[in-house]
């Protein structure tokens, strides 16, 4: 029965295909168990079998037949009678022997050459020869080792020759205390044990080289006795034995002195090695010389095969493994060092034992059938090819006419039952041999079927479908496949049929799933079975996980998000390095994510989500990089130490995989300043040492900060102190400045010098100074290490030339530089003259002054100041506060402009002029008058008294007339009901009246009103305000008696308690589908803007239009003194006026049925508008 094979992704489907077709193949032919069949054996010892002398020996020998077979053997080629010897015994129902050495049997008496025969009715087959030995580990026999003494430079081999075991032992070196000898390009042991020393050093000398066996098969080790070595220098040497020594070669030698190189193996300039094929060839080359060589290995003629060529021991020997005739040729090692080179070449020859071409099948006829065996093998030399029938060469086998044997093949004809026999074929040469059984089986049965009914095959869509049809007839059967109960034979390129039954779909969709039939068949009977294949959704990774960049300690998650077939359960595995996560709580695996919590430098890495389900397996990976801030440098070296200059040098610490960028160098000065440390300089972060300049008398200590992206390392420890010499000062002060802070004074200041500036002790500053442009001499003083001087008895403001000089207890600091300064300053002593000032328009202004002279200045000019202030305004003649203005214009200028200022007033100003001290005095006051302009707006606009025809005006004059008023313009228009404005009426009103009566306007009309004021310039801001005339008065007195009667009230109660009921009906009629009046109307009217509540919301239906939703105010009113506001326009009952036919009573409920929609506001919609009063709303319903 052939295994379920799952296709994975990692497996490359062809090869799949491949190795499970193989194995199909090789289990068709076999033969069911319940059938007659000759021995097949199937499992047997080594040929080469070394046993443990200490352990029984178990002689394998296994085979299957029907009848089961019999076993036999023979030992050294004759017949070995198990029955005679005690100590053997046979297994049950098996060929295997059992040689009982542990009780009391020796394995060397067993020793020898073992062949087993399993036999039945049908044939025979034997096995391999199968070589018995013992394993052996003799000890080392006794030697006198004398002690080595070698000379300095000199090379020296210590042989080890281990005893001759079985199989040969393991060599190594190792001493006294267990420890294996260090090997290295100039010390190394040989493939043949040796201990080879291309030359001697002192260290070499010891008294422990020891050298040991170990025998794997015995599991013991032995040990070769001590060798001792003894390295001299040529000085030594000849002290040591020049007294006995009558030549002199070695007491007057030369000292040590390098040689070029020398083979130490092997030996000559040729050599030859043959090698078996499919072995490992091993070739070795060590030389001897001073300095130690260095070996090369080349082929002549061709280039070292790739990929199965390695070096070993430092490239002294040279290996290749599965060797094949194509690696024959020569191999030349070179050894070369400064003086010389050396090589030799080892010719190498391949053989080869004998090795399957075609190795012979066991073969199935049925009566009559023909057939051959085939044995073809190759080897170098070509073996011989010899046949064997039931394990008798077939020369000397029982005739049988159906078989003629043809060299390397037996072809069989017209076979009957009699011709079933176990033919052995054996290849052999000089380097071995190989012997393989076929049996040739005669049957004559109808087909089976071997695979299981109904087996489920289940693959992954794209991959190949593979599916089983193991079956057994003779003669053979042919095979069709079905696919579905009623389908038709599979054909074509889709499918591919292999001779074993095997039905393979090379790429497998979804529509490929279903039942197949396989149809055995031959002459004597036919079978099929089902079998059922399902085509599954591959599984991927959709959301693969991504590369990370995360600094430590912080918080990182790769994702890993998979689609499945729904009928497989995946498991999701991380590793880590293709290694299981660490066992940390810090790591926390989701559904479909992975966080690392808390990282660390360990979790840098490979992380690979693995997504298994039983048929594919699909993965991905993304690498982790934790990244932080470097460790900071070690191992600060002070180095090259000079009076100004040294050299600094460090280690980089860790960069903790962000490259370092630089390194920054701070010093601390241990004399001036313990404990601060100061910038020195930074180099890139490539450099290790740095050359640094120095401060003369300074106690340096270095540190050094790596810095990468992330950030600052903590600082290095400190560099070992260094104190430089002291000197003269280098640099003056700087900052040097002269000015005074009073009239007769002037004030020196510097900034002083730091303390690794001073160069040395004492340090102390020389002030010196004279008056510029005089031939004054310097005047000097030595202060102490401050940074201030002061002059006194100057004359006010007068320049300075002024030096400090620094100097220390070992001399002066170069000649410094002068600056010039100025005594103190004093108030200015005069003030600007010739002011004038040219008004350009109401606002603004521009005055112009003289400047004063520079020597009445005293001082640094800064500029000029302007003082200005309204006096009065002229057209209110009222006085009032002084605020007074300032303007500064800086430098030496002489107008500027004054805006901000008021028209038709009058302005004074006067300049003075302004230096570091203060300002000078005023100049005489000048008056300015600035002309008219145009007014402000009236300050306000009532409109009261409304009557059926007249309204009567309010106004106040404007906050800021601006100059003299000559007259108001009033300006009106009436508004109808749509907000249409009317013509325009316009009036003048003289400028001494605040109001006005308009008459003969009409009743109930809303007017709008336009009113502002003049100057002799023009028009100023006009302001607007809206009113209403009043209704009739008879009508409107009639309306209120109406409102106050008893019956009217009650009239107006029944209507409100009628309009409920109405309602309520409409609500029932509304809710069990029917119409209502409103509903008709809007039904009739299908107005767009008009939309019903939804009937869902059990509201009553009532229609309105958006605008109209704000609620009525109670009370709302036109105020009492008939201005409006704009604010309240919007809310209006003017809205709901003459015209439409909305009605209110006295309270403004609503008692009528609406049946229109309010007009939009006109482009003036920001005017206000005015309701009607509850009288004009009765009157209007009445």
């Amino acid at each position: 029965m052939q295994p379920n094979i799952m296709m994975k992704k990692n497996i490359p489907a062809s090869k799949a295909s491949l190795v499970l077709f193989l194995c199909q193949m090789i289990s068709a032919l076999d033969v069911p168990l319940d059938l007659s069949q000759p021995p097949t054996i199937t499992q047997q010892s080594p040929k080469d079998y070394i046993v443990d002398p200490r352990e029984n020996i178990v002689i394998q020998c296994e085979a299957k037949g029907k009848p089961p077979p019999s076993f036999s053997w023979t030992r050294n080629g004759t017949h070995f009678d198990i029955d005679k010897d005690a100590q053997v015994t046979m297994k049950p129902n098996s060929g295997t022997l059992v040689v009982n050495i542990m009780n009391g049997g020796k394995a060397e008496a067993y020793e020898g050459v073992y062949q087993c025969t399993a036999r039945n009715e049908r044939g025979a087959a034997i096995s391999n020869n199968i070589v018995i030995r013992p394993s052996r580990s003799p000890l080392w026999t006794k030697e006198k080792l004398e002690p080595n003494h070698v000379r300095e430079g000199d090379s020296l081999v210590l042989h080890c020759r281990p005893p001759v075991g079985l199989p040969p032992p393991i060599i190594f070196w190792m001493d006294n205390a267990f420890q294996r000898l260090p090997q290295s390009e100039r010390v190394s042991q040989g493939l043949n044990g040796d201990l080879y020393f291309s030359n001697v050093q002192p260290e070499d000398t010891r008294e422990d080289y020891i050298c040991y066996a170990r025998f794997n098969h015995t599991q013991t080790i032995q040990q070769k006795q001590p060798i001792s070595v003894k390295v001299f220098s040529m000085d030594s040497l000849n002290d040591t034995i020049a007294a006995n020594l009558s030549d002199t070669d070695i007491y007057g030698a030369k000292p040590v002195t390098e040689r070029q190189p020398i083979l130490l193996t092997p030996t000559g300039s040729t050599s030859t090695k043959v090698e078996l094929r499919g072995n490992v060839l091993l070739l070795e080359c060590i030389a001897a010389g001073l300095p130690t060589p260095v070996i090369r290995w080349i082929k002549e003629g061709g280039e070292l095969p790739a990929n199965r060529t390695f070096f070993e021991n430092f490239k002294k020997t040279l290996k290749i493994i599965d060797v094949s005739e194509a690696d024959s040729g020569n191999y030349k090692c070179i050894a070369r060092n400064t003086l010389g080179s050396v090589h030799h070449i080892i010719s190498v020859t391949v053989k080869a034992a004998p090795y399957w071409i075609t190795a012979p099948r066991n073969l199935v006829l049925s009566p009559g059938e023909d057939g051959t065996l085939i044995c073809r093998a190759n080897g170098n030399p070509k073996p011989n090819i010899s046949w064997l029938a039931n394990g008798v060469p077939i020369a000397i086998a029982p005739e049988d006419p159906s078989r003629k044997v043809d060299g390397d093949t037996i072809i069989f004809s017209h076979v009957q039952e009699r011709s079933s026999a176990v033919y052995q074929c054996n290849a052999s040469n000089e380097f071995g041999y190989l012997l393989a059984n076929a049996f040739v089986n005669v049957l004559a049965e109808p087909p089976r079927i071997l695979t299981p009914a109904n087996k489920l095959y289940q693959v992954i869509a794209d991959s190949p479908a593979l599916l089983d049809c193991a079956y057994f007839g003779s003669p053979k059967p042919e095979i069709e496949w079905f696919k579905g109960v009623k389908g038709s034979i599979l054909r074509g390129n889709e499918y591919v049929f292999h001779d074993n039954g095997t039905l393979e779909i090379p790429v497998a969709q979804k529509d490929s799933t279903g039942t197949y039939t396989c149809v055995a068949r031959n002459e004597l009977g036919k079978i099929q079975n089902e079998v059922q294949l399902e085509v599954k959704d591959p599984t991927m990774i959709i959301k693969q996980p991504e590369y990370k960049v995360i600094q430590r300690y912080g918080q990182v998650s790769f994702e890993c998000i998979i689609k499945h077939d729904s009928t497989l359960l995946p498991t999701v595995v991380w590793l880590k390095d293709s290694d299981e996560l660490p066992d940390d709580e810090r790591f926390l695996v989701g559904k479909d994510n992975l966080t690392i919590m808390n990282v660390t430098d360990k979790d840098d890495g490979t992380y690979t989500c693995i997504v298994n389900t039983t048929l594919d397996s699909v993965s991905a990976s993304a690498v982790l990089t934790v990244v932080a801030r470097p460790n900071p440098p070690f191992d600060l070296e002070l180095t090259g130490q000079l009076e100004r200059s040294v050299e600094l040098s460090w280690i980089p610490g860790d960069e903790n995989n962000s490259p370092i960028t630089n390194f920054v160098i701070e010093y601390e000065d241990g004399l001036h300043e313990p404990g601060v440390w100061h910038y020195q300089t930074e180099v890139p972060g490539t450099q290790t040492t740095v050359q640094l300049k120095l401060s003369p008398y300074v106690n340096y200590s270095f540190r050094v900060i790596a810095v990468n992206e992330i950030g600052r390392s903590q600082p290095s420890e400190p560099s070992e102190q260094y104190l430089t010499k002291s000197a003269n000062p280098d640099e003056n002060p700087s900052n040097v400045q002269g000015t005074g802070s009073e009239p007769d004074n002037l004030v020196i200041t510097w900034e002083s010098l730091k303390g690794f500036q001073s160069n040395g002790p004492g340090l102390q500053y020389k002030v010196s100074w004279r008056q510029k442009d005089v031939d004054d001499e310097w005047t000097s003083v030595i202060v102490a290490n401050v940074s201030k001087y002061i002059v006194s008895g100057t004359p006010t403001f007068v320049p300075y030339e002024i030096k400090v000089q620094a100097l220390n207890d070992l001399g002066y600091a170069p000649e410094p530089s002068e600056v010039i300064g100025h005594s103190g300053e004093d108030l200015p002593m005069v003030a600007p003259g010739n002011v004038q000032v040219h008004v350009i328009n109401s606002t603004l202004a521009k005055v112009h002054w003289d400047t004063v002279p520079l020597k009445t200045v005293r001082g640094h000019l800064q500029g000029y100041k302007v003082y200005y202030w309204k006096v009065q305004s002229l057209s209110r003649r009222s006085r009032r506060h002084v605020e007074k203005n300032i303007l500064t214009f800086r430098g030496n200028k002489t107008f500027g402009m004054l805006p901000g200022l008021e028209p038709y007033s009058s302005y004074k100003l006067n300049v003075r002029v302004v230096n570091g001290k203060g300002e000078g005095p005023a100049s005489p006051d000048k008056v300015f008058k600035t002309p008219e302009g145009v007014p402000s707006s009236p300050s306000f606009l009532k409109i009261t008294n409304p009557t059926l025809d007249s309204l009567t005006l309010e106004w106040g004059s404007p906050t800021h007339p601006n100059g003299v008023l000559i007259s108001y313009t009033l300006k009106f228009q009436p508004i109808n009901n749509t907000h249409e404005l009317g013509p325009l009426v316009e009036i003048r009103i003289p400028a001494n009246e605040s109001s006005l009566v308009l008459k003969n306007l009409n009743y109930s009309t809303r007017y709008k009103f336009y009113f502002n004021a003049q100057t002799s310039v023009g028009s100023g801001t006009q302001i607007t305000e809206e009113a209403v005339t009043i209704m009739d008065e008879a009508m409107a007195s009639r309306q209120v008696d109406i409102a106050t009667q008893g019956w009217f009230i009650g009239l107006m109660c029944a209507v409100a308690l009628l309009i409920l009921i109405l309602l309520i009906v409409c609500f029932i009629r509304r809710n069990k589908g029917g119409k209502y009046p409103v509903k008709e109307k809007e039904d009739a009217h299908a107005d767009p803007e008009i939309q019903p509540m939804k009937e869902d919301d059990g509201t009553f239906g009532e229609y309105s239009d958006a605008e109209d939703h704000k609620p009525l105010k109670k009370g709302s009113r036109t105020p009492s003194d008939r201005t409006v506001k704009k604010e309240d326009s919007d809310d209006s009952l003017v809205d709901y006026g003459e015209g439409v036919n909305g009605q209110f009573n006295e309270d403004g409920s609503f008692i009528g049925q609406y049946s229109g929609k309010k007009e939009k506001e006109p482009a003036e919609g920001n005017e206000s508008s005015e309701a009607p009063s509850p009288v004009n709303a009765m009157n209007s319903f009445v």
